[in-house]
């Protein structure tokens, strides 16, 4: 695994976009069907926003018709964090990346078969980098 990241919030401001900084740093959310990546279909890889670890594959992506690009699986094992999240009066598992503790969205047990999780992300706390194959 690779070294944990820790900036200020004020790094945070700068490198990120007001909507990014929002979502990752502020554990916010883009509104349903609006984010870049939610009927992307290139090959390659899903990055974090905020510090570049690899976190999904498109390969594990679906479709899911609930308005965020889903998957249903990390890219590796240990790329991710979960923690319990009982916000806006619902019982939810938080998704955030290992590396930068970035807020990512949410999994649920309701994914398709091969994993049974859906891994439900916001499309401004990714970075997508194409690839020829996987």
């Amino acid at each position: 695994m690779t070294e944990s990241i820790r900036k200020s919030d004020e790094e945070w401001k700068r490198q990120l976009t007001p909507e990014q900084y929002a979502v990752t740093r502020q554990r916010g959310t883009e509104p349903a069907f609006s984010g870049a990546y939610y009927h992307h279909t290139a090959t390659g890889a899903y990055h974090c926003i905020c510090c570049g670890a690899s976190l999904f594959l498109s390969r594990d992506k679906f479709e899911s018709g609930t308005g965020w690009p889903s998957f249903t699986q990390p890219a590796k094992a240990d790329a991710l964090d979960t923690t319990p999240d009982y916000s806006h009066g619902m019982t939810r598992v938080e998704v955030t990346c290992r590396r930068c503790q970035a807020h990512l969205g949410h999994v649920f047990g309701d994914g398709p078969p091969s994993t049974g999780q859906r891994f439900c992300i916001n499309s401004l706390a990714l970075d997508f980098r194409e690839t020829a194959g996987e």
